[in-house]
């Protein structure tokens, strides 16, 4: 059975979603590839941790502890810390945050309160007063298929930049969680190469193995694998910018 977690859109312009989760039990579990960075409070032991994560370009083992909640904060793509951009803690390399007192935490020099589920956004309106969190446009631009007014080179790089992805890394992995919704809700494996736009059955095998960790048919339940990392409620985008990318 896959890990659980509760989940809420929001409405700051640099927030994707709000989630919280908590375990029972100890154990290991895949972490699925993510294009998004996140900030995650865990709670565990009487102490709380913030921590800064970047996208993941692969599936990796990852450890749960157990009677631990977390709250996390997945940053809308183009959203960008630049004390620890997603090139610095992108594929697993996080980073803990130093605790102050009281529940508090140390960024850039200065003390924080950690929020809590109902006021994340009031949180990083402040990071974002505060030059903590920055968005570049023109990612969102790209993802919509907007002109962007600048040449190709100054694109890729500023993308690269803003993301720590380039942007087809970014559509194989959404394309490739996406396949990995569509099979968990019964869509047969050639259904699910026709729908999600793999060339054939063993193109989306490899495609899942290397971003999700697991073959369609562990996907769907038919072997005893490892957990999956949170695949949260996504429908595919629709990318206007694939020939501009090549």
């Amino acid at each position: 059975m896959d890990l659980i977690c509760e989940e809420r859109r929001s409405d700051s312009p640099f927030v994707e979603r709000v989630w919280r989760s908590h375990s029972e039990y100890i154990g290991s579990f895949i972490s699925m590839a993510e294009i998004h960075c996140e900030m995650v409070i865990t709670k565990h032991r009487g102490r709380m941790t913030m921590t800064v994560r970047g996208p993941e370009t692969r599936a990796t083992p990852a450890y749960c502890p157990a009677d631990a909640e977390w709250l996390g904060i997945q940053l809308k793509l183009g959203t960008v810390m630049p004390p620890l951009p997603p090139r610095v803690v992108m594929d697993r390399h996080d980073v803990n945050l130093p605790e102050a007192a009281g529940k508090s935490f140390w960024l850039h020099g200065s003390t924080w309160q950690f929020p809590d589920y109902d006021n994340v956004e009031t949180f990083v309106d402040w990071l974002v007063r505060d030059d903590l969190l920055v968005y570049d446009p023109l990612v969102n631009a790209v993802l919509q298929g907007q002109p962007v007014g600048t040449s190709l080179r100054t694109v890729q790089r500023r993308f690269l930049q803003a993301t720590g992805l380039t942007y087809g890394t970014v559509c194989q992995i959404e394309r490739a969680r996406y396949a990995t919704s569509l099979l968990k809700q019964g869509v047969s494996i050639l259904d699910t190469v026709d729908q999600a736009g793999y060339a054939d059955q063993p193109h989306l095998t490899r495609s899942l193995k290397h971003f999700i960790g697991r073959t369609p048919a562990q996907i769907m339940g038919k072997t005893r694998v490892e957990p999956l990392s949170f695949l949260f409620n996504t429908a595919p985008s629709k990318r206007g910018m694939m020939q501009v990318f090549g």
